[in-house]
């Protein structure tokens, strides 16, 4: 039986491009986690889901559409990353076309396939009627043993081919319900990586996990699709999730791209804290603050991250830091980081920022703290505050109880978010605050 600690197996797809790679991930996964569409080669990079199989949980990693003899450079970092995926591979499934003839491109990759000692079940995919099944004999000539003929849009022949790959994995344990408070408790950050196209986000991810985990190349938009990693440091696990580069929806044309942004607020909103990244060489641009309204709009606990800072020049952290205040108003809780993810130069301070910051957005404040906070309240107001209880964390939600109907003037609300933050230390989260009257 698997215990929480011991790493799931990983099962990866490989395939060349277009042939249901991404349609079938989601399927086993049951979510649409991976960017699926017509055009050949939308996924580049290595996308991680998790899924469960009767009990038994594995990893799943959807390779890009791999070509092996392609020299074009995403081909050949698509290949790349497909290896570093293979090597972690409990086992493989290898996804062809069942309504096309077999190409020199399957022979190739089957026979690259084959020498890797990994156990490889062959999905003959688009096999979606029975008319089809009579095209399944023929993909046995590749040598990886028996076809499995299957239909990922339809979902047909999913719980056979799921049965026979999952045999030999064990069955998870449930964990235990943990102690947040406890200073020994387990804690699982998500971390959301967001910023403009070619700003540095897959650098920086492949810095903070300490391996060339993402494809980095200098074409702008070159992750289209979310990665994740994850790196765990003490009672902390880390799992950094590299978004897309987010463009402005009426910027955006291809279907492609509008999906990644689509993608790219789907991971905000199930992450805990937010790293922005913006540019040192460019300074802060209009589409920073749009970006960055997103994670505010979804009440994350903000970073941001100045990157680059190594070509920045002569420019002063101080100026830069005022700018960037200026220009996101709305994000004066957030810590400000100047690093270069290039060089691996204040990578140690992201981490400590990230643990004070989910902590501070999962901070609890008892009922009877909060009455004392409210006794040493003064405002030049005719509003009265009787009490304040917090409802909820992640975002610290407070209810404030008046002697009003209606909602109490921004200005007050504005400084009472302020004092709380400043009482209780709620650093780089939001605080959301919601007035009733007794």
């Amino acid at each position: 039986m698997a215990t929480p600690d011991e790493p799931l197996p990983t099962v990866v797809i490989v395939g060349r491009p277009n042939v249901g790679k991404s349609t079938l991930f989601n399927a086993i996964l049951g979510t649409r986690r991976s960017i699926v569409g017509d055009e050949p080669g939308i996924t580049r990079d290595r996308i991680f889901g998790e899924a469960e199989y009767h009990g038994k949980k594995f990893g799943l990693i959807d390779t890009g559409g791999i070509i092996p003899n392609d020299a074009a450079l995403i081909p050949s970092e698509i290949l790349k990353q497909a290896r570093v995926a293979l090597d972690m591979a409990a086992h493989i499934i290898y996804v062809i076309d069942g309504r096309t003839e077999i190409t020199a491109a399957d022979r190739d990759l089957a026979q690259l396939l084959r020498p890797l000692g990994k156990p490889v079940t062959l999905a003959v995919n688009k096999i979606d009627a029975k008319i089809r099944e009579s095209l399944v004999p023929e993909f046995y000539s590749l040598g990886l043993g028996d076809p499995k003929p299957i239909s990922a849009e339809h979902r047909l022949g999913i719980d056979d081919l799921l049965a026979e790959i999952t045999k030999p994995f064990p069955k998870d344990i449930p964990e235990a319900a943990e102690d947040e408070d406890s200073e020994t408790a387990e804690r699982r950050i998500k971390v959301a990586i967001i910023g403009r196209p070619n700003v540095g986000k897959s650098t920086m991810l492949n810095a903070l996990v300490g391996a060339e985990r993402s494809i980095v190349s200098p074409v702008a938009g070159t992750t289209i699709d979310a990665v994740d990693e994850s790196v765990r440091e003490g009672n902390t696990t880390y799992r950094f999730v590299d978004t897309a580069g987010i463009r402005r929806r009426g910027r955006t044309t291809e279907m492609t791209e509008k999906m990644s942004v689509v993608m790219a607020r789907r991971n905000i909103r199930m992450a805990n804290v937010v790293l922005i990244l913006i540019d040192a060489t460019e300074g802060v641009v209009n589409s920073d603050a749009t970006i960055a309204g997103y994670a505010h709009e979804e009440g994350r606990a903000v970073i941001i991250v100045v990157n680059k800072w190594d070509a920045a020049g002569e420019k002063s952290k101080r100026a830069f830091t005022e700018t960037i205040r200026d220009q996101l108003k709305f994000l004066d809780y957030a810590p400000i980081l100047f690093a270069s993810a290039k060089n691996a130069e204040g990578i140690r301070r992201i981490f400590s920022t990230i643990r004070r910051s989910y902590d501070s957005a999962s901070k609890r404040v008892t009922t009877g703290e909060l009455n004392r906070f409210v006794e040493s309240l003064k405002f030049e107001s005719d509003i009265k505050i009787f009490y304040i209880t917090q409802a909820s964390v992640r975002p610290p939600t407070f209810v404030v109880f008046t002697d009003k109907a209606d909602k109490v003037h921004f200005s007050i609300e504005r400084a009472l978010t302020n004092r709380l933050r400043e009482h209780f230390g709620f650093d780089g989260t939001p605080i959301v605050l919601k007035t009733k009257r007794r």
